[in-house]
Order: C-alpha cells, then structure tokens, then sequence
C-alpha cells in the first residue's frame, strides 16, 4: 500500500535534464509507460498527489534550480524587489551624504 508519496529531483548536467524520483517507504516508481488513448474513453490522471507531495515536487524542483516562466507575484518576484529597494537606499544615502558634506 503506497500511503505518503516522496519526491527526489537531480539536476543531471550529463544530460541536461532533472531526474525525477518518487518513492514511497520501500516502493519506488519506475517509468511511465504510455499506451494508445482511445477517443470517448475515460483515462484516470497519470498521477494523483496530495497537496504537501506536491508541494515537495515543486520544493525540489525549486531546488534543482527551476523557477516558473512567468514569476508574477512569485517569490523570485518579490526577492527582485527587495533588492531593487535595497539598491534605492543605497543610492538615497550617498545623495544625502554627499548633499550634507
């Protein structure tokens, strides 16, 4: 019985790609196989996650060094602007400085 799905990701630069692992307890998950899909017939989803698996899917992905395409309002988004603040103090304190010398 496979209860708590765990995800593993390798960023592999011999093949330009991330290997991608699930396990659970001592169950691993080989490869997807993919087979003829026939009109009108109902298919069930390659793979159901809860919400905290797949979360440690995105997790290590975000690990592996993958950020999503478009990043509006994700946390790269608000790091950007966080620096981009950082630099106006910066500039603001040496304009202020140097008007007070």
């Amino acid at each position: 019985m496979i209860n708590r799905v765990e995800c593993g990701a390798v960023k592999n630069p011999m093949t330009r790609s991330i290997d991608l692992y699930l396990y659970s307890g001592k169950s691993v998950a080989d490869q997807i196989v993919f087979s003829e899909a026939n009109e009108g017939i109902h298919h069930e989803p390659t793979l159901r996650l809860k919400y905290g698996e797949a979360q440690n899917i995105m997790d290590e992905l975000w690990s592996c060094g993958l950020r999503p395409t478009e990043g509006s309002g994700s946390a790269g988004s608000l790091k950007a602007t966080e620096n981009h603040l950082s630099d106006m103090r910066k500039i603001a304190f040496e304009v202020l400085e140097i008007a007070t010398n």
